[in-house]
């Protein structure tokens, strides 16, 4: 092979895994050559924004359903993760489909949500969610989302792949409306007569009468898988809770089918910080659901990057980047924060201090040891408006 051809080969290597790597998100600590592939959006003297006003676009509407997406499309750094705010009225379902490059984890921020999903074992389980619910379908399953009782209800989904497009599932009356009536008869044992009027084309948002108060059953009876799509993670005491604020965590420790997404809700006092931080193992996606809120970022090189993030807004944090949440608002604020795994780590810029020698840091700052013993001794997580000494 010549030099030329070698290059030639490297070349259309990286690429291939590059683009692998994007439509097949690793698990977490999969050591795999793909993930430390230079990304040109991040290998930039300076760092693009992090920053999309997803309750400000214009997404897809019918009626007043609606869903609402940030992928690579709307916010190019955001390669690992991808998020949905989706809305439906009263009697609207999210239509039965599936996903065939992405698993979803939701998070209910108002009304009220009824989901079946069915699993490759045949396993169905229909379950009813509430404010402050979660749920989690592996990648592939069969589900439906509906509207429950009189009110709309929203919620965000997040996806375990930012290249994910909400508007590119597999939804089954596009795929019916696609089949031909003899082999759809063949299929169901049942006269061609029997499919004449079914939707020809993807209907997406189906709407009806509202759903009974209590599930009815299936077709083939209930056959419960082993693990529940469910968890109610508001219903929770915080993980931790802190002066400046609360903290809510479900992985699958807690969660065990969620295997690939971890959830946090973050509530922060006006003027609290979480401080900074970095994920070794995994992508950072936030939505804010009340507040306001300054996120920084930091990439090595001397480049930082500041956003502030309203109601509605989306960040998004790379795997392995410095970055910090501060409530710059005059009220509480709330943050949704996804990651892309299902074992939560992070390693604090204060733990991280303090888990070093005084003449360690002495040395490695030019500052005398004594200055040191001034710093926190413990992980400080969440310092309130007046600094973590107030926290303790």
């Amino acid at each position: 092979m010549s030099d030329f051809q070698r290059r030639e080969f490297l070349t259309g290597a990286a690429a291939l895994a590059a683009t692998f790597a994007a439509t097949r998100p690793a698990e977490a600590g999969d050591p795999s050559f793909m993930n430390n592939i230079p990304d040109e959006v991040l290998s930039g003297p300076e760092l693009p924004t992090f920053k999309f006003e997803l309750e400000k676009s214009a997404g897809k509407v019918i009626g007043e359903s609606f869903g609402k997406e940030a992928t690579v499309k709307q916010l190019p750094i955001s390669k690992g993760i991808a998020g949905v705010s989706m809305k439906l009225e009263p009697g609207a379902m999210r239509e039965l489909h599936w996903h065939a490059t992405a698993a979803e984890w939701a998070f209910v921020i108002e009304g009220r949500v009824r989901t079946t999903v069915i699993d490759p074992q045949g396993h169905g389980e229909t379950n009813d969610f509430e404010s402050g619910d979660v749920w989690y379908f592996p990648r592939g399953h069969g589900h439906m989302l509906e509207c429950l009782g009189d009110a709309p209800t929203h919620f965000i989904l997040i996806f375990d792949n930012g290249y994910f497009s909400e508007f590119g599932t597999f939804s089954i009356t596009d795929w019916l409306g696609h089949v031909p009536k003899p082999l759809l008869a063949k299929n169901f044992g049942l006269l061609e007569s029997a499919f004449d009027g079914f939707p020809q084309e993807e209907v997406y948002f189906a709407r009806g009468a509202e759903p009974p108060e209590t599930p009815a059953k299936p077709l083939q009876g209930w056959k419960l898988p082993p693990l529940t799509h469910k968890y109610q993670l508001l219903a929770q005491p915080p993980h931790r809770v802190y002066k400046g604020g609360r903290e809510w965590r479900v992985d699958s420790t807690s969660f065990p089918i969620s295997k690939t997404v971890t959830g946090v809700i973050l509530d922060l006092d006006p003027g609290a910080l979480r401080e900074l931080h970095w994920h070794p193992t995994a992508d950072e996606w936030q939505y804010v659901i009340e507040g306001d809120v300054s996120v920084t970022m930091f990439g090595s090189h001397g480049r930082f990057r500041t956003e502030t993030l309203a109601k509605g807004d989306v960040g998004y944090i790379p795997q392995g980047y410095g970055h910090s949440i501060e409530n710059v608002g005059n009220k509480p604020s709330r943050v949704l924060i996804g990651f892309n795994t299902g074992v939560y780590e992070t390693i604090d810029l204060s733990q991280w201090i303090a888990g070093n020698p005084t003449d360690v840091l002495a040395t490695n700052f030019s500052k005398p040891a004594a200055l040191f013993e001034k710093f926190p001794r413990a992980d400080v997580f969440i310092a309130d408006k007046d600094g973590p000494e107030a926290s303790k």
